[in-house]
C-alpha cells in the first residue's frame, strides 16, 4: 500500500512540474516573440536599405513565381516610380544555405548585396560578408559582367579556398536578376504590405 502511494504521490508531482515547465514555456514565449518579430523586422528593413537606391515612403512586399518556386522581394519608390528591387534569394553553400538580399534597380544593374544569413566556415567562407568579396557586386551590371567566379569563367573573384560559399554567393545574386527578369517582364506578383522602417537607412572550404 505504501509503495502505491509513494507512485502516486511521484506521478502527481511529476504531472505537476510538466504543467508548471508548460506554463512557464508558455510565458516566456509570450514574452519574447514581440521582440523577436520586431528584431526581425528591423533586420529586414536594414538589408533592404542597404541594398537599394535612395527611396520614399516604405518598401512594397510582394511574391512572385519562377520555376515553381515563390521569392519575396520589396519595391521601392521615389516620385511615384519604382526605383529598384530588393530580392531575397539564397543558394547552398559549403555549410548550408547563403540567403541574400539583393538590390537591383530599375534599370536593372546590381545596386549592392547583404548577407541575411549564412553558416559557412570561419575564416573561409564566412568572408563572403565582407567587402572585399562582396563589394563586386556592388554596381555590377549583369549585361556587361558574368555572373561566376573566373573558374567557371566569369568575372567574380572567389574568396581563397572557398570556391563553395563563393560559387554560392554569386548563384544567389543570378537568381535574384532572374526574378527581377520575371517582375518586369509581368510575372505573376501578390503584393502585400509595406515594410515600415526600412526608409531609414542605417550605417551601412580545402576546397569549401
Amino acid at each position: 500500500m505504501a509503495i502505491q502511494s509513494s507512485f502516486k504521490n511521484m506521478t502527481l508531482c511529476l504531472f505537476a512540474v510538466c504543467i508548471v515547465s508548460s506554463a512557464l514555456l508558455a510565458a516566456v514565449y509570450a514574452l519574447t516573440k514581440a521582440p523577436i518579430e520586431a528584431a526581425d523586422k528591423a533586420k529586414t528593413a536594414g538589408a533592404i536599405a542597404r541594398v537599394v537606391p535612395e527611396f520614399e515612403g516604405e518598401p512594397v512586399l510582394s511574391t512572385v513565381e519562377m520555376g515553381g518556386k515563390e521569392y519575396t522581394y520589396y519595391t521601392v519608390s521615389k516620385a511615384g516610380k519604382p526605383v529598384g528591387y530588393a530580392i531575397m534569394s539564397s543558394a547552398v553553400g559549403f555549410s548550408g544555405p547563403v540567403s541574400l538580399m539583393v538590390g537591383i534597380t530599375s534599370d536593372r544593374v546590381i545596386f549592392s548585396t547583404s548577407v541575411l544569413s549564412q553558416a559557412e566556415t570561419p575564416g573561409l567562407g564566412a568572408k563572403c560578408v565582407e567587402p572585399a568579396f562582396a563589394g563586386q557586386f556592388t554596381n555590377l551590371d549583369p549585361a556587361v559582367k558574368k555572373l561566376a567566379v573566373k573558374k567557371d569563367g566569369g568575372d567574380i573573384d572567389a574568396i581563397t579556398a572557398s570556391t563553395i560559399t563563393s560559387r554560392a554567393y554569386t548563384k544567389a545574386v543570378e537568381i535574384a536578376v532572374a526574378v527581377f527578369d520575371t517582375i518586369v517582364s509581368g510575372g505573376s506578383a501578390d503584393t502585400g504590405d509595406a515594410v515600415t522602417g526600412a526608409s531609414l537607412k542605417p550605417a551601412a572550404e580545402g576546397q569549401e
